[in-house]
């Protein structure tokens, strides 16, 4: 099983990757692919979960932009 590692003396899952994004209540979501996790361990959530992972969620961000450009 995979093991957490300690940052600032709190235990947390390393992201492989962003996969996606949606809104609940009016905040933004994150589908999560957690390090060594299978796909059934994919996750969704919410920014302050996603804290120590400023330049993954920036260049998700970046991508999403670009791939769901509104259309007019």
């Amino acid at each position: 099983m995979p093991q957490p590692v300690v940052v600032e003396g709190e235990e947390e899952w390393e992201v492989e990757k962003i996969l996606n994004k949606r809104k609940v209540w009016g905040k933004d979501k994150f589908l999560v692919w957690w390090k060594e996790f299978m796909a059934e361990g994919d996750t969704w959530e919410s920014r302050e979960n996603l804290k120590n992972m400023g330049d993954l969620l920036r260049e998700f961000e970046k991508e999403y932009r670009r791939d769901h450009r509104e259309v007019r």
